[in-house]
């Protein structure tokens, strides 16, 4: 186990208020070394393994016993790192980034080369969400780059609102677990398409569907969605 070369417990209690800077660094040297961590969203526990890391990505997914023709999306650091991981950004995206982000929409693009086919299931796309929680943003940060978005539950099994359920689920097989108490449960971020115009919501989620629907619709129509979202060029 990872955590047991750097000197690690494998689930951590985390207080934001006392050592979060400190669990995140323990959790990016995990990242860094191809493991795996599991650490809470704004719904439920998730698994974040580096995103570009194509040998953590096959550990992900065999321990998920997930079909490799399901996508995993990707949680990025910030707005700036969208172009690193997209071939491009359609204008309807901008006022959509601005209006939802972060938060809970994960919208798909056209995967840019730096995307392994294993997260865009085969279909050359990639859902892409900045989130609101501030732990997995944190790890993205941490390690520069974008973590995967998965929940923490092998495929078909009930998705962990507890570090212990985590635990239970997967055994020793987490190289880390960031426990920061009960999730919030409820249901997964929505998910847009914006490589067809007009976007088309593949899962309802997190977001009411007729206010998306209702900026879907602004956006559209709006001139200024050629605008940038800070994105770098």
């Amino acid at each position: 186990m990872l955590c047991e070369r750097l000197n690690c417990e494998m689930i951590i209690r985390l207080d934001p208020t006392t050592n979060q800077d400190q669990v995140i660094q323990q959790a990016k040297a995990v990242l860094l070394q191809g493991g795996l961590v599991a650490c809470p969203t704004e719904s439920f526990y998730g698994l974040a393994v580096d995103a570009c890391n194509e040998a953590a990505i096959h550990t992900l997914f065999s321990l998920k016993k997930r079909d490799p023709g399901r996508p995993v999306l990707i949680l990025i650091p910030s707005t700036e790192f969208l172009r690193d991981y997209v071939t491009h950004i359609p204008p309807v995206a901008f006022p959509l980034i601005r209006q939802f982000w972060p938060g809970g929409l994960t919208l798909i693009f056209e995967a840019s080369k730096k995307i392994s086919p294993l997260l865009t299931g085969g279909t050359g796309t990639i859902g892409i969400r900045l989130s609101s929680h501030p732990i997995p943003t944190a790890l993205a940060r941490a390690i520069q780059g974008p973590v995967t978005g998965t929940s923490a539950n092998p495929s078909g099994a009930p998705p962990s609102r507890h570090a212990r359920e985590v635990k239970a689920q997967f055994g020793e097989m987490i190289d880390l677990i960031i426990d920061s108490g009960e999730t919030g449960g409820g249901i997964g971020s929505t998910v847009l398409d914006v490589t067809i115009r007009p976007p088309q919501i593949v899962r309802d989620g997190m977001l009411p569907r007729q206010a998306l629907e209702r900026a879907i619709r602004a956006a559209t129509a709006s001139p200024g969605c050629r605008s940038s979202p800070n994105a770098r060029t």
